[in-house]
């Protein structure tokens, strides 16, 4: 096992060792990027040499504390546009983004924050289980949507959020909004004039308003600035690292959670009753469970209280999102963020120049994601008959099949994500290059087959 005393020093001895090796190069920046950020040299090294052995429980079972400070400073600066202090945050390291949203959820309903019948709200299109989830038998939820229904001047959509819609959270019994943002399959983020809007809204009408955010695109935009940091007390934020660099099997994902906030302060406003049950529920874990934290609450219920001990993201996964991080914060990170950006739109050019279609200019638009419209390509090739009886004779979800049938490629259907039903979503960072021409060919060859069964 690693001794902490004079590690620093037999770290840079191992490297003076092994300087021509890349990775020698990489370690050394990440620690200089810790360094200029007030972290212990000596001490973050320990802390990670011994996680990577992997052999002890995380402890904290919440998050390893300089895993901990890496992460807050990694979304404070590359999410939350550096308008939240580090130090402000607490975070709770779990298995990818979709165990945040499973926990989110169910801590939710059992800290009777959000009971059955509880009025939500969902800005949509969505990633469908934030949809999907609410509906279940265990929460039973009444979901509103949000509907993102801006058209720019040629009836394209721009996925704004008009103030009408964004005003239905203004309602004092809408108890807590659902977001991804940027959107999924959308992939644009709210304009500085929406994130206003809605700011205003909860500050002059529902101020303890719960909001999750779910910001796992945020890095692929041009000065994204998280709802987090607009609005700190009222904001959940659920982030993963594996979009950005493309390692969604390692499951890296971080619930960040501003040390005011009214997750915190609901529940010290529940009725006697309700206190006592949560009370008892989660003695074994303090002497004072009363005064718990929502984000400690979140880490027991991940384990059914009892295996408390035994939460949290394992060390060596922990270790390996803090290298994520400290990377991304290095100037090589920041080139490499460059260059991620340049091949998404490289695609997304691809994509429509093969189409034969304008590229949309939409701004705050990831280009991670893009959702063709089957119609109005149909109608522009064929004519309004021929999309009439397209719509008769077939399911949008017709094309997807055969596209897979073919070419073993799968897109899916924008209709599962709420958006319109005839689109296809398209993901610009999971296929090769000439993937996407496939894709157009098969498009292209689709509604060719439909019309040979098709007799104006």
């Amino acid at each position: 096992m690693p001794h902490p005393d004079g590690i620093a020093r037999r770290f840079d001895d191992f490297v003076q060792r092994y300087a021509e090796t890349p990775g020698c190069q990489v370690l050394l920046e990440c620690l200089d990027a810790a360094a200029q950020r007030g972290l212990d040299r000596e001490e973050l090294l320990y802390e990670l040499v011994d996680g990577a052995t992997g052999d002890n429980y995380p402890t904290p079972e919440r998050m390893l504390p300089y895993v901990e400070r890496v992460l807050a400073h990694y979304l404070s600066e590359e999410i939350c546009g550096g308008r939240v202090q580090p130090a402000d945050l607490q975070l709770f390291a779990t298995e990818g983004a979709t165990a945040a949203m499973c926990y989110v959820f169910d801590s939710l309903a059992a800290n009777e924050l959000l009971s059955p019948g509880a009025k939500v709200a969902v800005m949509v299109p969505t990633f469908p289980p934030y949809v999907e989830i609410p509906a279940l038998d265990r929460y039973r939820f009444d979901v509103i949507e949000i509907r993102a229904t801006g058209r720019n001047p040629g009836g394209e959509p721009t996925w704004k959020y008009p103030p009408d819609e964004l005003r239905k959270v203004a309602d004092p019994s809408v108890q807590a909004l659902f977001l991804v943002h940027p959107s999924n399959p959308p992939s644009v983020a709210l304009s500085h004039e929406t994130r206003e809007t809605l700011v205003d809204i909860v500050r002059r009408h529902n101020p303890d308003l719960m909001m999750i955010t779910d910001d796992v695109y945020g890095t692929f935009v041009e000065g994204f600035r998280s709802l987090a940091a607009e609005l700190p007390e009222n904001t959940l934020l659920v982030y993963s690292l594996s979009k950005h660099f493309g390692v969604t099997g390692w499951r890296l994902g971080v619930v960040a959670l501003h040390r005011q906030n009214v997750f915190d302060k609901r529940l010290q406003r529940l009725p006697a009753q309700a206190r006592a049950r949560l009370g008892a529920r989660y003695r074994i874990l303090s002497r004072e469970p009363d005064g718990l934290p929502f984000i400690d609450r979140m880490v027991a219920d991940s384990r059914q209280v009892a295996l408390n001990h035994t939460a949290g993201l394992s060390a060596p996964q922990q270790v390996q999102m803090a290298l994520f991080a400290l990377y991304a914060l290095t100037d090589r990170g920041q080139r490499y963020k460059a260059q991620v950006r340049a091949i998404c739109h490289r695609r997304m050019a691809r994509l429509y120049q093969a189409l034969g279609v304008e590229m949309p200019h939409i701004p705050l638009w990831t280009e991670y994601y893009t959702e063709v419209d089957v119609v109005a390509l149909a109608r522009r090739r064929y004519g309004d008959k021929f999309v009439e009886y397209l719509q008769a004779q077939y399911e949008p979800v017709d094309i997807l099949f055969r596209l897979a049938e073919s070419s073993g490629i799968v897109l899916l259907n924008g209709g599962g994500f709420h958006a319109p039903a005839w689109s296809v979503r398209v993901s610009l960072a999971n296929l090769p290059d000439d993937a996407y021409d496939t894709v157009l060919r098969f498009m292209d060859k689709c509604p060719l087959l439909a019309s040979c069964f098709y007799d104006p």
